[in-house]
């Protein structure tokens, strides 16, 4: 909150003076004065011209992005740091807030030492390096700390400074240039172990000023208007400035001269002194650029409470809303890099940090537009997903060329700052593109899995569990995960007996119930609450309209009832499932409130085999029980029941070379007996869990069935009753 008095108005900055002004004076930098002969003595001008042309694609790529991005949402303080965070989400936004700001902040320091290079050699008497750097950090902190527009009007200056030393040089390169010259310097001449990459490497960072505006987006009238405008027109100046000064360097004097002479410009221009002022005013201009932007990086930042220890730099001071803790804060550090001496050793770290940002806002852009959310509606129609994607590669690929060892330092970086943000779990107040994302990608899978015909080996447990409110019946629910975490998709599900009008609170506490149970128990589960005055209504729209596309439940999971009352509704629910192509798995345990996964029964796995569709679906769930933590070691018995007459071998062979083309760790054991079911309960009485295939009996034959299963599983803890609609197979 701004601490300003009520009833004035901010001064807010218009495209020019916002915008135009402070890139490019950080684009018309160091480089051009110190760097830019050697960068076309080296190429040669014809190479010297693509990559001037190459540089300024990227950079306009990435202007591209920014100005959808920034006429898409309204733009706060913050910059880059704002328009990342609302559309990758708090973890993105969070990284590139603190590594653009340090690269902000140190930037200053860099500038700051350039400057007093550039002085010492005009005056080498004039004092310590130390003192006057520190000298022109206090006095870009002071104007800085007075307020953006003071140094707004201050860059006007800067810019007429810097305007006036150009067209010093052009008087006097004019004159001087000659077409032999030009001719002999088309080529390239790189000195031993240079290529092109390497010139290129060298140019590039004088064209990375294009976010100097965009941090002071906070501070902007019209953000919307001014940043697309502001920043393509200073990419376009500026681009038009160097691909002059390239053709007259190499035009007014030989290759080796523009190699080896840091200072050529001030030798061929009209009056050397606008050259010597060009240089400070590009140095101190820069200093001041990322002295009023990393403040505003720093405060958005903390506004956002990512970061709970930096909330005192969220104050804000007047009524512009001034940083003047954080440019505290950047001072402190800008003069710690100046103590430092020599910053060569980080320029890179930072040129990167630079260069992440970037990519990552044209990442940013990218994935809004390929999730065709309806909500990334920019009034900027020149950006495309494809130059956003060609924007991102080219600052990776960029990166790379310029220094391998420190982009993949500064990626790493950013992915710990990223992990460390996700790890604590920040909720952001904002929406971000990552749900866009996940959606489309979800949308288009759903799509593919609806054109494909089905096919046994894709076969996924897409579980329905009838668990009612999950905490009365844990044990569906455990057994529901087991089953398939990992592998498919389990939706708890709870029928409310009730006219629907009559029940909507008690449906959405329902539904609120059985998400604050996933979420405590930390299952991978979805939840549907349905509200019918039958049961069995309820369960028919559940089986029809549950699920979408390939992720229809294609197994029915529910409890045994022993309940006389509902064994109709029961067994016509069981019959519905099957005739809609659902397998049907019903639970009997005595330990319905046991942690099923963290603390299994001890035992084994018994499928008492009898072949056909229930004997795949019933060895397959098997198998996929195993699969989970500490169920991984209980071993699997295939039960085979044979007459007394049979041949014990000739069965044990069959059942393994079955296991051996299911591909699953099982044992065979051969049970010869007349009476199967007592050998089950005496066999299986250890067992953790038995697997028995059933059929459902047809209509009137509910109670013998409910008789014959009681006798036959007797005492058993944990039966699964298996009766399959045929869609699993061990052989696919």
């Amino acid at each position: 909150m701004s601490e300003g008095k009520p009833g004035v108005t901010p001064t807010k900055f218009g495209t020019f003076g916002g915008v135009f002004t402070p890139s490019t004076l950080t684009i018309l930098g160091v480089i051009m004065f110190l760097r830019f002969g050697q960068v076309v003595g080296q190429s040669g001008i014809t190479n010297a011209l693509i990559i001037v042309l190459c540089a300024k694609l990227i950079t306009t790529l990435t202007a591209l992005s920014i100005s959808a991005i920034a006429t898409n949402t309204r733009v706060k303080g913050g910059g880059a740091y704002f328009l990342i965070s609302r559309s990758l989400g708090v973890e993105f936004g969070g990284a590139i807030g603190v590594v653009f700001f340090l690269a902000q902040a140190i930037s200053v320091a860099m500038y700051v030492i350039g400057f007093t290079e550039a002085l010492l050699n005009l005056f080498p008497d004039a004092g310590s390096a130390r003192f006057i750097a520190s000298s022109v950090n206090l006095v870009v902190f002071i104007c800085v700390y007075i307020g953006a527009g003071w140094t707004i009007k201050l860059q006007y200056g800067i810019l007429a400074v810097l305007a006036l030393s150009i067209l010093s040089f052009l008087a006097g390169a004019i004159p001087s240039a000659t077409m032999e010259t030009l001719q002999a310097n088309m080529g390239p001449a790189y000195p031993q172990g240079q290529n092109i990459f390497i010139v290129f490497a060298l140019f590039f960072p004088a064209v990375t000023g294009i976010m100097a505006g965009v941090n002071m987006s906070g501070d902007l009238a019209s953000p919307s208007k001014s940043i697309p405008k502001g920043t393509l027109l200073a990419i376009a100046f500026t681009g038009v400035i160097y691909l002059l000064i390239a053709i007259l360097l190499g035009a007014s004097r030989p290759q080796s001269e523009l190699i080896e002479n840091s200072f050529v410009m001030l030798d061929i221009a009209w009056s050397p002194l606008l050259i010597n002022a060009g240089i400070f005013a590009a140095t101190l201009s820069s200093a001041l650029g990322s002295m009023m932007g990393a403040p505003r990086i720093l405060q958005a930042l903390a506004r956002d409470n990512i970061f709970p220890s930096l909330k005192s730099f969220a104050k804000g001071v007047g009524s512009s809303n001034e940083p003047r803790n954080a440019v505290v804060l950047t001072f402190i550090l800008a003069e710690a890099g100046i103590l430092m001496g020599d910053l060569n050793a980080i320029a890179p770290v930072i040129t990167m940090f630079f260069m992440v940002t970037y990519g990552t806002i044209n990442l940013a852009c990218f994935y809004e537009s390929i999730t065709n959310n309806p909500s990334y509606r920019p009034t900027f129609k020149a950006s495309h997903w494809v130059t956003a994607l060609l924007g991102a590669v080219g600052c990776a690929t960029v990166m790379l060329l310029m220094a391998p060892f420190y982009a993949i330092a500064s990626i790493a970086a950013m992915a710990s700052l990223h992990w460390y943000i996700k790890r604590k779990e920040i909720q952001a107040r904002w929406g971000n593109v990552s749900s866009g994302v996940a959606f489309e990608r979800a949308r288009k899978s759903l799509l593919k899995l609806e054109e494909e015909k089905y096919h046994p080996k894709n076969w996924r447990p897409t579980v329905l569990a009838l668990s009612g409110g999950a905490w009365q019946r844990n044990h569906l629910a455990e057994f529901g995960y087991l089953l398939t975490a990992g592998h498919g998709i389990l939706t708890l599900a709870q029928i409310i007996q009730g006219d629907v009008e009559d029940k909507v609170e008690r449906r959405r506490q329902g539904e609120t119930k059985l998400r604050q149970y996933i979420i405590e128990n930390d299952l991978e589960a979805f939840s549907t609450v349905v509200v019918e005055n039958d049961l069995l209504k309820g369960a028919q729209a559940m089986l029809q309209c549950c699920g979408i596309g390939g992720f229809k439940p294609n197994t029915l999971l529910l409890g045994w009832s022993e309940n006389p009352e509902r064994r109709v509704p029961f067994f016509k629910i069981l019959r519905l499932s099957l005739e809609l192509n659902r397998s049907v798995v019903m639970i009997r345990s005595a330990r319905e409130r046991r942690l099923l996964w963290s603390s299994p029964p001890t035992g084994t796995i018994d499928v008492w085999w009898k072949g056909g569709r229930n004997g795949n679906l019933q060895l397959v769930l098997a198998h996929l029980l195993t699969q989970n933590g500490q169920w991984r070691r209980h071993k699997i018995r295939i039960m085979v029941g044979v007459g007394q007459n049979a041949d014990p071998v000739k069965a044990e062979s069959k059942i393994q070379s079955l296991i051996e083309t299911a591909r699953v760790k099982a044992t065979p054991h051969i049970v010869r007996s007349d009476d199967i079911y007592s050998e089950m309960r005496v066999r299986s009485a250890s067992a953790a869990i038995v697997f028995i295939g059933f059929e459902v009996p047809v209509e009137g034959n509910e109670d013998p069935f409910m008789q014959t299963i009681s006798e036959h599983v007797g005492d058993l803890p944990n039966v699964i009753l298996v009766s399959s609609a045929g869609n699993a197979s061990l052989t696919a």
